[in-house]
């Protein structure tokens, strides 16, 4: 193995990669007022969830420290690849950043030279997702290093992310939704249709109800990408496996590209909420 890719845990994975060496993922720390949890396989949802809804606090996190990067980047291969949150929304890519600098100051000498690209996904997610599973395709068919950088931003700039948010709970405590704009948008059950556009959240509509909101995600997706029908799409689900099988199931009646679904871990369960619903493409 001459290559490990490193993501935050905000980038979720297919079950089976998990496991797989070629991967690292680096855990954020969740917070929900004076409680404190490390985004690993010991996350809890449903009760990470329960303290979410009983907390008057935003649920919040915090990027890993440098030297949970070092650690990952002490290996024997040759190039490694990170990939990060937006930075316009966590210091993770920062925090990656610095950790090279340090592994070549402190650390080279112990595990030899390294080849570092660090990727600001300019996103969260399953946008993390795409850009993970699209460096392990370049590799494995044999591009080098020089090749795969200029190819995976080239990449990373192509995805696009929309998400569609049930449990306004977390915009309204954060300050993105207030005062009588928050009381409106939760009695009429308005559900905002969401996007990124270089690591800043857009509105692109609302509706009135989970379905339609979710049905509108799919006709932007559909107007928009009309053209990438054999692309891969990624939809991330907090907590709503059902909901999300019927949203892959409306996006495979208007487009021959393959469908992943993945559940959501902490981070994404952080901001999505209960219930939300994220899709790249």
């Amino acid at each position: 193995m001459s290559y490990r890719i490193i993501a935050d845990s905000c980038c979720e994975l297919p079950d089976e990669l998990y496991s797989d060496p070629r991967f690292v993922r680096i855990p954020l720390e969740l917070e929900i007022g004076e409680y404190r949890i490390k985004d690993d396989d010991s996350f809890n949802q449903a009760d990470f969830l329960k303290r979410v809804a009983a907390s008057e606090e935003c649920a919040r996190s915090a990027c890993p420290a440098p030297e949970a990067y070092m650690a990952a980047y002490s290996c024997d291969v040759d190039d490694i690849y990170v990939i990060s949150l937006g930075s316009k929304l966590s210091g993770c890519f920062n925090s990656a950043t610095l950790a090279a600098q340090l592994y070549e100051e402190e650390l080279e000498d112990e595990f030899g030279p390294k080849n570092f690209h660090i990727i600001d996904s300019q996103s969260a997610a399953s946008a993390e997702t795409q850009i993970a599973l699209k460096i392990m395709e370049y590799a494995e068919s044999g591009m080098t290093f020089d090749e795969i950088c200029p190819a995976i931003d080239a990449f990373r700039d192509s995805v696009k992310t929309y998400f569609v948010i049930d449990n306004l709970d977390t915009f309204i405590k954060n300050g993105r939704i207030k005062g009588i704009k928050a009381a409106v948008a939760t009695t009429l059950n308005i559900k905002p249709v969401l996007t990124g556009v270089d690591g800043v959240i857009e509105q692109l509509g609302q509706a009135i109800g989970i379905k339609k909101a979710l049905r509108q995600m799919v006709d932007i997706i559909h107007t928009r990408h009309h053209n990438n029908e054999k692309r891969q799409i990624i939809i991330t689900q907090i907590n709503c496996p059902d909901r999300a099988k019927e949203l892959a199931d409306q996006l495979q009646d208007i487009t021959e590209a393959p469908v992943m679904i993945l559940a959501g871990r902490g981070v994404s369960t952080t901001y999505a909420n209960d219930g939300g619903v994220i899709i790249t493409i």
